[in-house]
């Protein structure tokens, strides 16, 4: 079977037979299938491993799932781990479902129209082979009659997660039996000190759930829960965006917030004073650390949750959004032996990302890399990693001194905040030491300018700085839905921009569907201006530490700005032009 499956492999996509015959070696060694082998091995995609077997077994690959007209009864017969364990799905069609509903043929076709399953059961699998998960599952459902068809992982994943949360009590029907039985909550919450316990049947416990289930479903960086005089507010933030969640009623607000303050062990009773908690929880196969604050408002406790997925691994560098010269010139940079390289932008901008992704490039046994962060947000593997806790007086300066005896070869400063920590970093550069930190300033070479009002003296920064990068995240325009079209030549030279620049490239618009909830959007991407400290930048520094004229003398030696990058992964299909004028407007 796997022989024929090769040929098929080697008949319709060119597989190279040396490829196959290292997975053949692989499959010796370590067992397995050789389709997966060479899917795991990034020779072929899982697309064209499904395409394939559509040809071995005679079975039709669907590359969507259509989720119109379909019936969630089994998700009371079928549990969900069983679903995504073994990567199928069953879905009950209403109607029969046409060629071009699946993804078998282009929508301009002339057999788009055609049948491809009829109304009843279609059932999708992902691997062929598993036919005693599928046996087990048309038991459970008692299934005779049925359409057979495979697809891919993701997609199956995704018809599974909205079958189920389609059958769940949604956040507004939760409140709705609040409101019916409301006497009873919040004595219950506050004798509840479990973690997140999908199996509790007390309403607050399950609309904290909820909330929580939907942020990371949709990819939230931060839940808010904000109140005011007659209302309050659940708001989620995703891909930089803030979008409304739940506005349930005020009687609520006292409960969610103490249910949410119980699970992160933090004092119920005090509601003056702001307080810092933090607790775990497990979705599916997440695990996701909340970070949760509350401060005293004039309306009741603000309370601000924050999303670490711990399950996701550490960005690359060549994953952050530079383009083949940018990444060359950053790679220069980090093999420096000594000096420093600032990262700079607002609060959110990504820097954390990009200095954990640039130390996981440098990361070697022969080096010695120590950090001092607030806080520390991933562990990574051969790194010291310090938290900073001012309760005991563990300061930035006081544990970057200390850094400094340890034999360090690199060094990374979560943040420059006063012109002691500084000072040391600049000492820790000029004494041999690579320094890495972050500064909150708009453009790269306000950074200076920054750092002379601490107090840094400019000839020790010329000195010692090596480059300054600014950085925004702009949201990536989501494949599925985004939207050609040819920017008029009025609006380009509102925005300052060439249009012959857009003369020979498509351009793309947000237009919003249900794999990027309806936001047109899907991930963030940085846009990055590198202002490198040649000697007349030095110069320069030294006369003067005025950012404009710095940044003047920088663009005219070639200097690439944030906007310019921006307009860049426009005229790449990556972003639309409304989303870089949102980040770098002045």
């Amino acid at each position: 079977m796997s022989l024929q499956l090769a040929e098929i492999l080697v008949d319709q996509y060119d597989l190279n037979e040396d490829v196959l015959a290292d997975a053949r070696r692989i499959q010796e060694d370590k067992g397995g299938r050789i389709g997966e082998i060479l899917v795991q091995q990034k020779n072929i995609s899982e697309k064209q491993l499904l395409e394939a077997q559509s040809i071995q077994f005679k079975l039709p690959y669907w590359s969507r799932l259509p989720m119109e007209n379909v019936e969630s009864e089994f998700t009371d017969k079928v549990p969900i781990q069983f679903l995504k364990k073994y990567n199928m799905v069953p879905l009950e069609y209403q109607k029969a479902i046409t060629a071009a509903d699946c993804g078998l043929t282009s929508m301009n076709s002339d057999d788009a129209d055609r049948q491809a399953a009829p109304a009843g059961f279609v059932v999708a699998i992902n691997d062929p082979l598993n036919f005693h998960a599928l046996d087990d599952l048309i038991r459970l459902m008692a299934l005779n009659d049925f359409t057979l068809v495979l697809a891919e992982r993701e997609t199956i994943l995704s018809a599974i997660n909205l079958q189920y949360d389609l059958r769940r009590d949604s956040a507004e029907q939760l409140v709705q039996d609040m409101e019916e039985n409301g006497s009873d909550i919040i004595s219950e919450i506050e004798e509840t000190a479990d973690l997140l316990d999908d199996t509790s049947e007390a309403p607050i416990i399950k609309l904290v759930n909820h909330i929580i289930s939907q942020s990371i479903k949709a990819r939230a960086s931060d839940i808010h829960i904000e109140p005011y005089q007659h209302s309050f507010t659940v708001r989620y933030r995703v891909d930089g965006i803030l979008y409304d969640l739940l506005t349930p009623p005020k009687w609520i607000q006292p409960a969610l917030i103490s249910r949410i303050k119980v699970m992160a062990k933090m004092n119920i009773a005090e509601k003056r004073l702001p307080q810092d908690g933090r607790f775990e929880v497990k979705v599916g196969d997440q695990n996701i650390d909340l970070r949760v604050s509350t401060i005293p408002t004039a309306f009741g406790e603000r309370v601000v949750l924050r999303l670490l997925n711990k399950t996701g691994s550490l960005l690359e560098i060549e994953d952050l959004g530079f383009n083949p010269a940018r990444l060359k010139l950053i790679k220069k940079l980090v093999a420096s032996p000594n000096g420093i390289i600032l990262v700079t932008g607002p609060t959110g901008s990504g820097k954390t990302t990009t200095l954990y992704a640039i130390l996981q490039s440098i990361n070697k046994p022969d080096i010695n890399i120590i950090t001092i962060e607030d806080p520390v947000e991933y562990q990574i593997k051969g790194i010291s990693q310090i938290q900073v806790n001012p309760k005991i007086d563990l300061t930035f300066a006081r544990g970057l001194r200390s850094i400094v005896r340890q034999d360090p070869d690199v060094i990374l400063v979560g943040e420059i905040r006063d012109k002691e920590t500084a000072e040391i970093a600049v000492q820790s550069a000029l004494t041999g030491h690579l320094v890495f930190s972050t500064l909150h300033t708009n453009d790269s070479a306000s950074a200076i300018t920054r750092l002379v009002d601490m107090g840094v003296e400019p000839f020790l920064i010329s000195s010692s700085v090596l480059a300054v990068a600014a950085q925004r995240l702009v949201r990536v325009l989501c494949d599925n839905c985004k939207k050609a079209y040819k920017p008029s030549t009025i609006y380009l030279k509102s925005i300052g921009v060439s249009p012959a620049q857009f003369d020979d490239n498509h351009v793309y618009k947000a237009v919003g569907c249900e794999k990027c909830i309806t936001t047109g959007y899907k991930g963030r991407l940085g846009i990055f201006e590198i202002m490198v400290l040649n000697e007349r930048l030095k110069g320069l520094i030294l006369e003067t530490f005025d950012s404009n004229r710095i940044k003047n003398l920088a663009i005219k030696q070639k200097m690439i700005s944030l906007r310019q990058d921006g307009i860049e992964k426009v005229l790449d299909g990556i972003t639309t032009m409304e989303e870089v004028l949102r980040v770098t407007q002045k």
